[in-house]
C-alpha cells in the first residue's frame, strides 16, 4: 500500500530523530563561556572552533549573543547599584523629624 502525499513519515524517522535528541550532547554553562570567549579570541575561525566543539555554527552565534546579553545586563546593573550604608543613614537622617 502507497502512502498518500502530506501523511505523517514513517515511525522510523520519527524513532530516529527521538534517538538523536535524547542522546544530544548538553553543554554546560562554562563550557558554553569558554567556547563563546575562544571565538572572541578570533585565534581561529568561528567554522573551525564550531567543527572542532561539534556544534553547529548557529548555536555558536546563539550562545554569544546570550552571553554578551547577559553582560551588557549585568554592566547596566553595576551602574545603577545600591546605596552605601553611610549613604542611606545621611538621607534618612535629613527627613527624621
Amino acid at each position: 500500500m502507497r502512502q498518500k502525499s502530506g501523511q505523517q513519515k514513517p515511525t522510523a524517522d520519527k524513532a530516529i530523530k527521538d534517538i538523536r535528541r535524547a542522546t544530544r550532547k548538553s553543554y554546560s554553562a562554562e563550557e558554553k563561556i569558554r567556547i563563546v570567549l575562544e571565538g572572541l579570541r578570533g585565534e581561529d575561525s568561528i567554522a573551525a572552533l564550531c567543527r572542532r566543539e561539534g556544534i553547529a555554527e548557529s548555536m555558536y552565534y546563539t550562545w554569544s549573543k546570550e552571553f554578551l546579553e547577559a553582560c551588557k545586563r549585568r554592566l547596566a546593573g553595576d551602574t545603577a547599584r545600591a546605596a552605601t550604608t553611610d549613604e542611606v543613614r545621611h538621607h534618612v537622617g535629613k527627613h527624621v523629624i
